[in-house]
């Protein structure tokens, strides 16, 4: 991975203070860095500050990320055994189908809209939390956890569709795709702004949306497919430690080194970032 440096030298003279000199450099490699050196009696370097400083996330953190799906994957299960909640399902759907009389189809695609903007972003010059291919590790890693989550429980449960066309209604597929897509949208790009990660997270409740209208789905299908959905890339998150090193991928790095020099006859500080 090549490395981007901006090298800022500022000198102040001595005998007269109000000449300075900053001169900018981009180059492509940190071996640049010792041509810091070459200055006369210069010191030795005194500061190296860490702008993306590793911070691990904490027990509490962690388990907050995993606290939403894990209680919208719980409603879902509940439900199963609850004749309330049941109830619930077919007076929604029921309601769905006395005012909706129109089936929609773009369900099918909308599905895959935030996974368009995850690696789309890029040739708009947006920058996301990591690297593309640890995106793609993630993302398929996600993919692989929701789908077998999926499809087992589909044809463990046996619950049928609103419309009647089978038995695999829970949970709901399209919407945990979505979710999948939504939240790692998210989290690749909530830094550079929060409204990437709403607008995914819209694409995602409207798919969900649209499985209830066509009648392919309970309303407790499509609670627990967004939950799936979410705990699926948090999963996949935990578990990029071990594809980095599995395919010995280098996490992006980012970091200020400032140093002095200070000869006979002019003092300097030198900035150096590397991005």
């Amino acid at each position: 991975m090549i490395k981007k440096i901006v090298i800022i030298i500022i000198c102040f003279a001595t005998a007269n203070f109000a000449a300075a000199q900053t001169d900018t450099i981009f180059v492509a490699d940190s071996a640049i860095i010792a041509e810091i050196s070459e200055i006369n009696d210069t010191l030795p370097l005194i500061a190296n500050v860490d702008v993306q400083a590793k911070n691990p996330k904490s027990k509490t953190d962690i388990a907050l990320s995993f606290a939403i799906p894990s209680a919208l994957i719980t409603y879902g299960i509940i439900t199963r055994f609850t004749p309330k909640l049941q109830n619930f399902d077919h007076i929604t759907g029921a309601k769905i189908k006395q005012n909706i009389y129109r089936k929609y189809t773009f369900d099918d695609y909308i599905q895959y809209a935030p996974y368009i903007a995850i690696f789309g972003l890029d040739l708009c010059k947006v920058r996301a939390k990591h690297g593309f291919w640890e995106r793609a590790l993630v993302t398929a890693t996600g993919v692989l956890i929701m789908g077998t989550v999926v499809s087992a429980t589909k044809y463990t449960t046996h619950i049928e569709r609103p419309d009647g066309s089978n038995f695999h209604s829970f949970p709901s597929g399209h919407t945990a795709t979505a979710f999948l897509g939504a939240h790692i949208l998210f989290r690749e790009y909530r830094d550079v702004s929060p409204w990437i990660g709403v607008a995914g997270y819209a694409a995602a409740f409207t798919t969900g949306a649209m499985r209830m209208i066509n009648q392919k789905h309970w309303f407790s299908d499509v609670v627990t497919g967004a939950g799936v959905g979410v705990l699926s890339a948090e999963l996949s998150y935990l578990l990029l430690p071990a594809w980095r090193k599995l395919f010995k991928i280098k996490p992006r790095e980012s970091s200020v080194i400032i140093t002095p020099a200070i000869s006979h006859n002019q003092a300097a500080i030198s900035g150096i970032w590397v991005f």
